[in-house]
């Protein structure tokens, strides 16, 4: 009798059928081309001026449609981000999902005292260390804007070369312009072993925002610049948040974002055809009573969601997203509902990129619990977003046999089946407590709070990164003392 072989079905979310996504497209090309934007870097209005575009005043600047979709042909269908020992860890295609951190908040949750405090450069490191031993995070952006690296042209090199020193996963990472852009490409050729190499297997991508609405400040569009010019990954997401920088209609939040990042796109192209670009808008909601971008609202997932739908049916290039963050204060039982919301519904929509996993308070508070917690979040919802394998194994018609038939008191826990392939067969958590009460109690009724801050502590005193040479170390040191 042959075996059963069956394709497992994978649940997937979709909220834009075709001619949805067909009509929002349409709406970010009119806005290139009868609104323009404002652009304020020289070098770029004269290039887009050569290229057909139409100069009015001093800077502001319409751009014809074909531009858009050559350079949508023109941008690679994929990126593929390495480790920072040469792996291949992240390839970002139209069905792979990857987790990560934010970067830039100004407080954070003390581990040990549990007040909440502003951000210093040795958080950096505590974030960055933590994402090395987490299994379901896959890369690492800062979680801090430290207040103890007063000067802002060293911020960025400061944090990126912690974050270096403390991880070896991918690293999304922000800079000022096109000074301290050049200076952390330094650090990173020095990680990889020269430039040639990390062109070859970049591990770093820069996030980069234009201002909506279309807005193109000078120093975001000469870090576009560098990155195209290298060969370095670059998202573009602008602000369009409905109600705040864009209209208060999702749809034409979406139109506007996508406009811009279109706009962002056909310069990235025309500076470094074939380069690297990971699309995708930031449209959540500015909520109507705090006038606070939230992090945690439905608004958020719902348009990330409809941009992979988009990616799918127009564009087929690698988007950027968000989840596992929070507008709660604390890392209580909203905290916990909203985030597994974004993690789930990110991973049922298949967004690749997917950032900001352990904010807190709209993006002003980082916590290492919030990101521990995440961690298995991700876990679970991989889990079911896997699917329903349905097989001879599966079946397990011959466990049902042997039990059923067998001698009294026969039961599955027992059956040598139930031991082959429990593993696989159930999600197995290690903070979400499944215990009996009695048990709970005896180990310290820890609530999940108390579990993560556990763990972090834990993975912080123990895990052990594998270290860069002292050549490269030193020679870092070096470049941040120049």
């Amino acid at each position: 009798m042959r075996p059963i072989e069956i394709p497992t079905f994978q649940p997937r979310m979709k909220v834009l059928n075709r001619e949805q996504a067909l009509a929002i497209h349409t709406a970010a090309l009119e806005i290139l081309e009868k609104t323009g934007i404002k652009m304020e870097h020289p070098t770029v209005l004269e290039a887009l001026a050569g290229e057909g575009c139409r100069v009015s005043g001093r800077d502001w600047v319409k751009i014809p449609a074909y531009l858009a979709e050559e350079a949508l042909h023109s941008a690679p269908r994929q990126i593929a981000l390495y480790d920072q020992q040469g792996n291949k860890s992240m390839p970002l295609t139209h069905e792979n999902p990857f987790y990560g951190t934010g970067s830039d908040a100004t407080f954070t949750f003390d581990m040990e005292t549990g007040e909440r405090r502003r951000s210093v450069l040795s958080d950096v490191a505590n974030y960055a260390r933590l994402v090395d031993g987490l299994e379901n995070i896959a890369f690492c952006m800062s979680m801090a804007n430290p207040v103890d690296v007063p000067v802002i042209e060293d911020i960025y090199l400061q944090v990126f070369a912690e974050m270096v020193k403390n991880t070896n996963k991918p690293i999304v990472f922000i800079a000022d312009s096109g000074k301290d852009i050049a200076r952390i490409y330094e650090i990173a050729c020095l990680v990889a072993g020269g430039e040639e190499l990390l062109q070859q297997k970049p591990f770093l991508l820069n996030y980069s925002e234009a201002i909506s609405p279309l807005r193109f400040p000078q120093n975001v569009m000469e870090r576009l610049i560098f990155c195209a010019e290298k060969k370095l990954p670059i998202c573009l997401p602008s602000g369009s948040n409905a109600g705040g920088g864009s209209p208060v209609t999702l749809a034409g939040a979406m139109a506007l974002g996508i406009a811009e990042n279109l706009a962002g796109l056909v310069i990235h192209q025309l500076f470094g055809k074939g380069s690297p670009f990971l699309f995708g808008p930031n449209v959540s909601v500015l909520d109507m009573k705090s006038t606070v971008v939230s992090y945690g609202c439905p608004e958020w997932s719902l348009t990330q969601a409809a941009l992979a739908d988009m990616r799918d049916e127009l564009y087929g290039l690698p988007i950027w997203a968000f989840a596992g963050a929070s507008d709660a204060k604390v890392m209580d039982a909203q905290a916990g509902a909203e985030s597994m919301f974004s993690i789930i519904t990110a991973m049922l929509s298949r967004c690749n990129l997917i950032h900001d996993v352990g904010f807190l308070e709209y993006g002003s508070t980082s916590s290492l619990e919030m990101v521990t917690m995440a961690n298995e979040l991700v876990a679970m919802s991989r889990f079911f977003v896997g699917g329903i394998p349905v097989n001879d194994n599966t079946l397990a018609l011959d466990a049902i046999e042997r039990v059923a038939s067998g001698e009294p008191g026969s039961i599955f826990l027992m059956d040598d089946h139930t031991f082959e392939h429990f593993m696989e067969a159930q999600f197995l958590p290690t903070l979400l407590d499944r215990s009996r009460y009695d048990s709970w109690e005896q180990s310290g009724a820890l609530d999940m709070y108390g579990r993560c801050n556990k763990e972090a502590k834990k993975i912080l005193a123990t895990h052990q990164v594998n270290a860069k040479s002292d050549v490269v170390l030193e020679e870092i040191d070096r470049l941040l003392r120049r």
